[in-house]
């Protein structure tokens, strides 16, 4: 479903060279890699935000590797959620919808659906500020799933999360993924959190993508 072919990213001193990779369709992958080995620069450039070198990205056999990031149907979800301080929860959700087309009825119905799966319909009204690092994931997760994408991205999802917050997140995740029936890519150092999330892994070690078992 998601194939990254020979990517090379050139960033001043720092460079990712012929990065191959593919994710089957509906399956939740994570790649794996200690801080500043890349792994958000690929993720960024799969999403359309980082300029790349060379390579090709395809989804649904789609060469999307010129597109702009808004034709490429993906959701992403940045480290710690990062949601728009100006908007309701409802607002940001309903936001990932109306921004692709969506009527103002569709992406109502779409938020209150996705607000009950993610157990945020307490926080409709409210405004990002004073929501805890948890809540601030489902939020933007939701948002990332409001338009129905294709492929998800997340970068560092459970990062700021405490214990506790951090397994509620997970299984909401999971239970997102098999009703969903989404392609996944979820990026982490953690090989903990890729053991529990991870149908497929991989690990960035040395400007090299591997499969990890």
């Amino acid at each position: 479903m998601l194939k990254v072919d020979k990517l090379t990213i050139d960033l001043g001193n720092f460079s990712i060279r012929n990065i191959s990779f593919d994710i089957p369709r509906g399956k939740y992958a994570v790649l794996m890699g200690k801080s500043g080995s890349g792994k958000t620069t690929i993720l960024e450039s799969i999403c359309g935000l980082r300029n790349i070198k060379s390579g090709s990205i395809f989804i649904d056999g789609n060469n999307v590797t010129k597109l702009r990031p808004g034709d490429r149907f993906i959701g992403f979800v940045p480290q710690d959620g990062v949601l728009f301080s100006t908007m309701t929860v409802f607002e940001q959700i309903a936001f990932g919808c109306t921004v692709r087309g969506h009527s103002k009825a569709a992406s109502k119905v779409r938020a209150f659906e996705l607000s009950k799966d993610l157990d945020i319909e307490h926080l409709l009204d409210r405004n990002p500020q004073g929501l805890s690092g948890g809540e601030i994931q489902r939020v933007a997760l939701a948002r990332a799933l409001a338009s129905k994408p294709q492929l998800i991205c997340m970068d560092e999802p459970l990062s700021s999360l405490d214990e506790d917050s951090r397994e509620t997140v997970c299984d909401l995740i999971k239970r997102i993924h098999r009703k969903e029936n989404l392609t996944f890519l979820h990026i982490t150092h953690s090989q903990a959190e890729a053991d529990l999330m991870g149908e497929v892994k991989f690990k960035l070690s040395d400007g090299r993508v591997i499969a990890d078992a």
